[in-house]
């Protein structure tokens, strides 16, 4: 098929990469036995993945197999993953998307079981690199209904947790995706740590700011950039994606509640203690001095 893609269904190159990934994901244990899936969009209407039923540690060039974007195989000795229809969903919402990670890291996977939401303002890179992670709601996996649950969320991130099932993580290719998964298995492989020990820790709202700034000065976006009354923190920006109620924060502190990104600071709204007394020292100042007169 010749079109501006080239179409590399039978390069063997972007076949090695699907397995080399599978083993990091595999060595990595976030994915047993024959969990997971990988994909790589490599035509205007044709995809690389892992086939179904095959360890994701031990698959070799000749195993990946090809379908279009309607999920019809197109290549390959062995049988496509049924659960393709998530990346071919994904890939289909968003263009820019080249690939997809499905697996089940363990420790993000205990917030998908427990249905809690991950806390936010916490760690640096992840506030950069990832933002908020909603949490899809729970679908039998394998069909389209499973693959929809998805759609509400896409437009405003990179990594999505499945309820009760995994995550699933995308982006301009498979590195790209790939480290999406370990940068989230971390961070809440570090909550579950920090909770063992009691609390986390809250960025002020002034630290918030500033690693929101950064995001946007290195070309990251985040819904926070673009929802008025969302504050930066403790206010899903997913809110209107959940057709269920949003997924609550139980296991750790509330996130303290500070204005939306896009609102002035409540410093400067005069809304932090200093500034109070500041301004009610140069109300009373005013006040006297009218009554002096």
């Amino acid at each position: 098929m010749n079109n501006k893609w080239n179409s590399g269904i039978h390069d063997r190159k972007l076949k090695e990469e699907i397995c080399e990934i599978g083993r990091r994901v595999y060595n990595k244990g976030f994915a047993a036995a024959n969990d997971g899936n990988i994909s790589i969009r490599v035509g205007e209407n044709e995809v690389l993945c892992s086939p179904t039923m095959i360890c994701k540690g031990f698959m070799t060039p000749d195993d990946i197999c090809a379908v279009d974007l309607d999920g019809n195989q197109i290549a390959g000795k062995r049988k496509r993953t049924s659960e393709i229809l998530l990346h071919l969903t994904i890939m289909k919402e968003r263009p820019d998307v080249k690939s997809v990670v499905h697996c089940h890291p363990p420790h993000a996977t205990a917030f998908a079981v427990a249905g809690e939401a991950i806390p936010q303002c916490i760690l640096p890179e992840v506030e950069v690199f990832m933002g908020e992670v909603p949490i899809a709601p729970y679908e039998t996996p394998g069909g389209q209904a499973f693959a929809d649950t998805v759609l509400p969320f896409l437009k405003a991130t990179n990594t999505i947790i499945l309820k009760n099932h995994g995550t699933v993580s995308f982006g301009k290719d498979l590195v790209d995706a790939y480290w999406k998964t370990e940068i989230l298995d971390s961070y809440c492989r570090i909550l579950l740590l920090a909770g063992q020990l009691g609390k986390v820790t809250y960025f002020s709202e002034k630290e918030s700011r500033e690693l929101l700034e950064l995001k946007k000065k290195l070309g990251f976006d985040d819904p926070r950039f673009h929802v008025e009354d969302c504050d930066m923190c403790g206010n899903s920006a997913f809110r209107d994606g959940y057709k269920e109620n949003a997924p609550k924060q139980t296991a750790f502190e509330a996130a303290p509640s500070y204005p939306g990104y896009l609102q002035p600071p409540a410093s400067s709204c005069g809304t932090n203690g200093a500034d109070v007394e500041q301004l009610v020292q140069t109300i009373t100042e005013k006040v006297m001095a009218s009554l002096s007169r």
